[in-house]
This record gives structure tokens, sequence and C-alpha cells, in this order.
């Protein structure tokens, strides 16, 4: 009898996932726990596998669609079995089809795409006037890359059009929601101050690894003794967490991720090196879990890797706090009756108003320059 698949909750109550790619096609044998699609989901590209063994009947969305969590996934059958889709739901997908036709749209099943190529490539091809439909893939089965799109653009002009309306990924809306979230809800502070990063510069320099470890290092023992910084508030009352789940703003192609180091605290620099290090990869990959995404008590933003430096870094819902560390300037300084060169961190602050008040932020980020101009010392 054939088993029709739900879209699970893959985590922290997801409401939908977009359709990266089929990993099989209607008609291939699948095996029980052998991975059949990928999704992207409001954290992470994750794959999703056959809970059975047998034939796959039915694909519930195409690539590049959005399904709602609890809507049909997947159907699998044995050989030779006959799947026919509910008479129910058969009408409202027809009902939509009207419904887009009326609007200037095209029925689901025309609409659906006869190439592979997953949601980023495909906008790429958008923005360079590149018909996929054109284009051979060169990827795993066939599967259109972004250097197929670039290298078919290059052998075309570009064509330029009307303004259009680009659907966002689920990925991108869940960063607008969460940002517009927690701009609404927490008011925002922030401190800003220049840091000497000579000493620490050093440091990494003969120790080598990520920058970011560093800068978490600088930062735990003030999470410690300023303790309303690594906390969540609920409007009513303000939890300190005794562990720090350090999140690590990483600048990705689908969009700003931040992945956690959990009990920072408890790990020596080579294991938080070791771990950040893992993380970075992942998240450019997409193959971060949900597990690496949850848990964020404190966030670091390394906002220095792409060349920024001061800004007004948002809080994550959920945290009090959150770092900024812009790219290290040399500048004019003047101290101790003598003016010289320095590297210089622009470094930003931001709280949650609510519930730490504008000396002991301006205290946590003093502290924290002091840390870094004498760090390893």
């Amino acid at each position: 009898m054939a088993l029709e698949m739900k879209l699970p909750d893959i985590g922290e109550g997801l409401t939908e996932a977009d359709i990266v790619q089929w990993l099989v096609a209607v008609g291939d044998t699948v095996a029980a726990n052998q991975p059949i699609v990928e999704v992207e989901t409001a954290k992470a590209v994750v794959e999703i596998s056959a809970p059975r063994s047998g034939v796959l009947l039915h694909q519930g969305a195409a690539a590049g669609a959005t399904l709602e969590v609890g809507g049909l996934l997947a159907v699998i059958g044995e050989h030779g079995e006959a799947w026919q889709q509910p008479a129910a739901a058969a009408a409202r997908s027809a009902i939509a089809d009207e419904i887009r036709t009326a609007i200037g749209g095209t029925p689901a099943a025309a609409a659906a795409p006869s190439v592979k190529a997953v949601p980023l490539v495909r906008k790429l091809a958008r923005d360079l006037g590149v018909d996929l439909g054109t284009v051979a893939g060169t990827g795993p089965n066939g599967q259109i890359t972004r250097g197929d799109v670039e290298a078919a653009a290059q052998g075309s002009p570009r064509v330029t059009a009307a303004d259009e309306s680009v659907p966002l990924s689920t990925t991108r809306r869940t960063i607008a929601r969460n940002l517009s979230r927690s701009w609404a809800e927490i008011p925002h502070v922030t401190v800003w101050g220049p840091a000497d990063a000579t000493q620490l510069l050093a440091v990494r320099q003969s120790g080598g690894g990520p920058l970011e470890a560093y800068l978490v290092e600088a930062v735990l023992p003030l999470l410690a003794e300023f303790p309303d910084f690594n906390a969540t508030f609920d409007g009513t009352d303000l939890t300190r967490h005794r562990a720090v789940g350090m999140g690590v703003a990483i600048d990705t192609a689908a969009g700003l991720v931040v992945p956690v180091v959990h009990d920072a605290a408890a790990r020596d620099h080579a294991d938080l090196s070791a771990e950040i290090e893992r993380l970075i990869a992942a998240a450019q990959a997409r193959t971060l879990s949900l597990d690496d995404l949850s848990g964020g008590t404190f966030t670091i933003s390394n906002v220095g890797a792409v060349g920024g430096g001061y800004g007004t870094p948002i809080i994550p819902h959920g945290t009090t706090g959150i770092l900024s560390i812009g790219r290290a300037r040399d500048e004019v300084v003047a101290g101790d009756g003598a003016i010289r060169i320095a590297p210089m961190f622009p470094v930003a602050l931001s709280f949650d108003h609510r519930v730490i008040d504008g000396a002991a932020g301006s205290l946590f980020l003093n502290r924290f320059v002091a840390r870094l101009e004498s760090f390893g010392a």
C-alpha cells in the first residue's frame, strides 16, 4: 500500500520549506533511509529520506516550489502500484491553477521547471537574462551550475527588462521576519568605540586559526562578569544562562546565518577554533544542522571579514546583546604623550535597553576593548 509522506516540521516550528532538488525521479526504486529530496528551510538545506523502501510514485512539489509543513511531499509504493491523488486534493489543485491563470500565471503543472537548477542558480539566470532551457548542465545528473549560467551569459548579450517581482527564498524570508521582530520588540541601544588590534593580531599571527576564536575568547569572561548579556528576556522575566551558546554570524551566498558554538566557555582554544572552522565551512556549504543553528545566547559578528566597519548590529531575538567587530585599519593614535600608527578595530555593541542600562553597556564595551588591547598578555 502506498505511503504518503508529509513535509515534517524539521525543527523549531518551521512552517514551510522550498524544494531545492529531487534526488530520485518518479518511478525510481528507493531504499529505506535513502535521501530522496533536498529542501531549504529557514535554517539550512537538509535532505529528507525515504521512511521505507519501494518506488517513488509521486513528487508533491517541483524544484523551486514552496511547500507548507504537513503538505504532501512524496508518495512511495510498490512496483506496479498505481496511486491517484485524492479527489479533494485534486480539486484544490485545479482551483489553484484557475486562480493562477486568472491573475496571469500558469497552472502548477505547466510551471514546473523542466531543468535541474537550485533556486540560487535560477535567480542568477534571471539576473543575467539567461534562459535555463538553453543551458546544458554540467553538474551531477545534468544539474545546471552557477558556472554554466555565467558561461551562457558570456556568450549572449545581457537582457534588460522592466522591474520584476522576485520571490524571496525561505532563508531570506525568515531573516526578514526575525530582524523585523527584533527591531520592533527590542529597544536597541548601540555604543561604539575603537580598539587597538596590535596585540590580538600578533597573537593570532603566531597561533593561527579563525579570528572569531580569539574574539570569542576575549568576550567569554565578560559574559560571566555581566550575566545580563548572556540572557533571555521574555517581557517579564530575565533568564540568565549558565552555559554560553556563542552565535557566530557568517555571511553566505544565501544570506546571513548564525551557527552556535555550544558550551563555548568550556572549550580550550584548539577546540574553539576547530568548531568555528567547522561551522564556517558548513555554513558556506549549506550543511549546517538544526542543532548547529539553535541555542544561541550571545552573538559576535565579524563584519570585518567582508570589509565592514562601524554599524548598528541587530540583536537576535531571544538574546540581549551582540558585538560587531569591523576590519582593522591603520589609524593615527595619540596616547601617553606620543603619536603612533596602529591597526584599530571598529567595535559596536548593541544591547536590550529593557534589561541593560547604558552605563552597564558602556562598561561592558570598555572592558572588551581593554581585553582586546591586552590580549595574551
